[in-house]
């Protein structure tokens, strides 16, 4: 028996297409048919979270890093790791309560607490995601005339906008959540370009771990923009109603049945992409402060007036690599970004008025949902013709968000540490705790931006 198998694991063999003639170089490629199979698998549990974390660093995020990095050097990388789990523990929240509920975030604050709170939460959203849309916008237009010089700003801000809105309406969701899965995968660029930049890392290293703050107005500015752009109101919305997209994708077409028990599994999972997908764009984050500030600060290069000049900026120094890199993640970011924006206040605005809503529906099954859609992306448009500063009104939506989202994030904690609404899947009391603490932190920076603007 024994002599039969050693025949056997001696014996020719075919794994992952190729011939092995010994048990050694078998075990090998067995194991590395494993790892492939487990990356696989790891990329098959990646969703919403993933695309959430990566629609969070859109060019307006893009250029708040990218002013922190050139203004302040390294001494804001900490912001990136301080904010990291802070971001993944309310976007697990909102997730777990899509999952729980059946509803979408807007959809419980609608039965559970007043109508006029949602209604001004919702209206607020709609304004700060219009706008921020319309710099999006602005500001991939000057990227591809970065690399394109010829084609006109007017036409691109055009094509983009009737390119995301196409998308959304003419897709159906299973290919639209492929599509912005794989775009997230452009984040990686941020990352080569700060590695093309030849950082000092024992110093990257001393600033991400030592926090440092001067409460100067330019810092407390900066702060407050940081905080707005990675936990932003939008990302709680668009987290909940994927999860819904995402069980009616499974079958789960009812009320009813998304309302079934959630399973330890599910749990799991969404577990696994949503701190997936909050901590690429952390490191994205990081990796922009770093490469703006190894390179532009280091220069004497402390005034960025947007995301596309923090690239030109670039290129004389950094080489054309980083350039293009920054110019083409500023592009990949905000076609992924723009949909986010405004299917999130789509969302919001459906659920609180009871209509029909949803990706997965067709255009005339949720015209009023589709509607709201075209309107804030049409606004956004719009706003690119008003001759407005884009990096300041990139850095007041961010600013406006953070002074938006404590309000909202209340909500989610009385929301997902109530038993009448989570049933067993209630918060463990520690992620209440960094809950408030998230909240704290944002009321605190939006307080300390007003009164800097009036000392």
């Amino acid at each position: 028996m024994k002599k039969f198998f050693r025949k056997v694991v001696e014996a020719p063999a075919v794994v992952l297409g190729k011939t092995v003639d010994n048990s050694k170089q078998f075990v090998r490629l067995v194991r590395r048919q494993k790892d492939i199979q487990k990356a696989r698998d790891y990329w098959k549990a990646l969703g919403p979270g993933l695309t959430t974390g990566a629609a969070d660093d859109d060019p307006s995020g893009i250029a708040t890093y990218s002013q922190a990095g050139s203004k302040f050097g390294f001494g804001l990388l900490w912001t990136a790791v301080f904010s990291f789990p802070l971001m993944a523990i309310v976007q697990e929240m909102c997730a777990r309560i899509g999952l729980v509920t059946g509803r979408g975030l807007a959809g419980n604050i609608r039965v559970y607490y007043p109508k006029w709170v949602l209604y001004i939460c919702t209206a607020l959203l709609f304004g700060a995601n219009s706008l921020n849309i319309g710099a999006d916008l602005g500001a991939m237009a000057r990227a591809v005339q970065l690399i394109y010089p010829h084609l006109g700003f007017n036409f691109l801000i055009m094509a983009f906008a009737v390119f995301s809105l196409a998308l959304q309406i003419f897709t159906t969701y299973d290919k639209y959540a492929k599509y912005l899965k794989w775009l997230a995968l452009v984040l990686l660029a941020y990352v080569f370009s700060a590695i093309a930049a030849n950082l000092d890392w024992q110093q990257v290293v001393i600033n991400a771990i030592k926090p440092s703050f001067e409460f100067s107005r330019d810092q407390i500015f900066i702060v407050t923009a940081i905080l707005g752009t990675t936990i932003s109101p939008y990302l709680f919305f668009w987290q909940t109603s994927q999860e819904i997209e995402e069980q009616i994708l499974e079958g789960r077409t009812t009320l009813k049945l998304r309302q079934a028990e959630t399973t330890n599994k599910e749990i799991k999972d969404m577990r696994l992409d949503v701190w997936s997908g909050m901590f690429l764009s952390n490191l994205v984050m990081f990796f922009i402060i770093a490469a703006c500030g190894a390179v532009l600060f280091a220069n004497g290069i402390t005034n960025i007036t947007s995301a596309e000049q923090a690239a030109e900026a670039l290129r004389p120094i950094a080489g054309n690599s980083t350039y293009l890199l920054f110019a083409l993640g500023i592009i990949g970011t905000g076609l992924l970004a723009i949909p986010v924006l405004a299917g999130s206040a789509s969302y919001a605005i459906s659920e609180s008025m009871g209509w029909k809503f949803g990706l997965y529906r067709k255009l005339k099954e949720a015209n009023a949902f589709y509607g709201v859609i075209i309107i804030s992306t049409l606004i956004g448009l719009s706003i690119n013709f008003l001759n407005l500063d884009t990096i300041k009104v990139l850095i007041y939506t961010a600013i406006a968000n953070g002074l938006i989202a404590p309000v909202i994030l209340v909500l989610i904690i009385l929301l997902s540490s109530s038993r009448k609404v989570m049933g067993e899947r209630v918060n463990h009391p520690v992620t209440t705790a960094l809950g408030w603490l998230v909240t704290t932190a944002m009321a605190l920076a939006g307080v300390a931006t007003i009164i800097s603007l009036f000392v």
